[in-house]
């Protein structure tokens, strides 16, 4: 095995409960999706020595203790437990905590399970009053809510590297034709980017159509020991290759939620590579590949500017080429680097600690071929990208 390459795990089985507002408990969604994936892997849960839980925290006390609520909910049967908190990346940290189970023989197979119940209108921080708490004080202090930090990023690329509000439509309108192949999607309708520059303006130049809602939703995995998964018959499954869940290094020099200002380089030297680009770097590493294998993504496009950002912070075209890009067609279905086959968080909303769990879902239905309407033709590599705030990175790498 490659210096840095990580023992590989088997995803035996996913499973989702369909994006929506559906005005029930997060275990609900959670259970459904552990039953689906449980099923697809063939897996009794008896079998199961370890639940994974991603925790939400806006729904009650439960919502902190995910992995013994969803072993409870499922029927308790003896197996360990533990639950994750990141943020947006708590799916994936719930992972590796599974994969590190696994690779250690505490179990064979583990369940990793999120699932939320969102409130009305954008996500805000808990009521109360706490000045120690940075993500409060963005919002009642500067009224940065998310849209105002997306809006910064998008104006950040136009700056940059000339971005135009066309191209940020035209993101949208590429992942809503690819959500109307998925029966988990919440909004499966094709867009246009005139329906995009039609829409109301939110924090310009960020409009409607181009800002991530928030969702209720669920999403599990089976995961296991290649051993465990060769006893089920399976001789090449799904495989997680590479797991990133990094900070950033000192000094960061761009501004991230919900930090109000950056760290100063005046004595210090910035770092080779800035945080969202070493979330790539490290999942690469473990993987022992690079973006040029990479057949398939399923990026974080909390709004359809950020999408852009991840095709250069993970590698897939160099610094400042994300339109040329988009524009040429190869990020779509059939064209070199297909992302956001599943429609994006754009065509989901935001089911926090499912998010990231769903876009692993989505890599293993593309990877087995079993994606539909919706298929990229020939996918053996998918990467994912995701990041929780306070510095949480996200992805992971699976192939065939």
């Amino acid at each position: 095995m490659p210096e840095g390459t990580m023992e590989e795990i088997a995803v035996l089985g996913v499973g989702m409960h369909p994006w929506g507002k559906w005005g029930r408990n997060f275990t609900d969604y959670g259970v459904h999706a552990a039953r689906a994936a449980l099923a697809d892997a063939d897996v009794d849960w008896n079998d199961v020595g370890f639940v994974s839980g991603a925790i939400t925290v806006r729904c009650g006390y439960p919502g902190y203790v995910s992995g013994s609520t969803f072993a409870r909910a499922l029927g308790f049967n003896g197996a360990q437990v533990a639950s994750s908190y990141a943020a947006c990346a708590s799916g994936v940290t719930a992972l590796s905590v599974a994969r590190g189970q696994i690779l250690s023989g505490a179990c064979d197979v583990a369940v990793v399970v999120g699932a939320d119940t969102t409130p009305k209108g954008f996500l805000a921080p808990t009521s109360g009053d706490r000045p120690d708490d940075t993500d409060w004080l963005r919002f009642h202090m500067v009224g940065a809510t998310n849209p105002v930090y997306f809006a910064l990023h998008a104006r950040r690329r136009m700056a940059l590297y000339g971005a135009t509000p066309d191209d940020f439509a035209m993101v949208k309108a590429k992942n809503s034709r690819h959500g109307v192949h998925n029966p988990n999607a919440r909004y499966p309708k094709e867009y246009d980017v005139d329906d995009v520059a039609n829409s109301p303006v939110v924090s310009d130049p960020l409009r409607l159509l181009e800002i991530c809602a928030t969702s209720d939703g669920g999403a599990a995995l089976v995961v296991c020991s290649m051993d465990y998964a060769r006893s089920k018959g399976a001789t090449d499954p799904v495989r997680v290759a590479g797991l990133s869940t990094v900070t950033p290094t000192y000094p960061d020099t761009v501004i991230d939620l919900p930090y109000l200002a950056t760290d100063s380089a005046a004595a210090v030297e910035p770092p080779a590579l800035g945080f969202k680009d070493s979330i790539g770097a490290q999942v690469y590493a473990e993987a022992g590949m690079g973006p040029a294998d990479v057949d398939v993504a399923e990026v974080y496009d909390l709004s359809s500017a950020l999408e852009l950002d991840w095709y250069e912070q993970l590698g897939l075209c160099a610094e400042g080429e994300a339109e040329a890009l988009l524009r040429a067609g190869e990020t779509s279905i059939g064209g070199r680097i297909p992302v956001n086959p599943s429609g994006g968080l754009g065509a989901f909303g935001e089911a926090v600690p499912a998010q990231a769990i769903a876009q692993v879902c989505e890599l293993t239905w593309q990877l087995r071929g079993q994606a539909g309407g919706r298929q990229v033709d020939g996918a053996r590599v998918g990467v994912s990208a995701n990041q929780g705030l306070f510095g949480h990175g996200s992805s992971v790498l699976v192939r065939r």
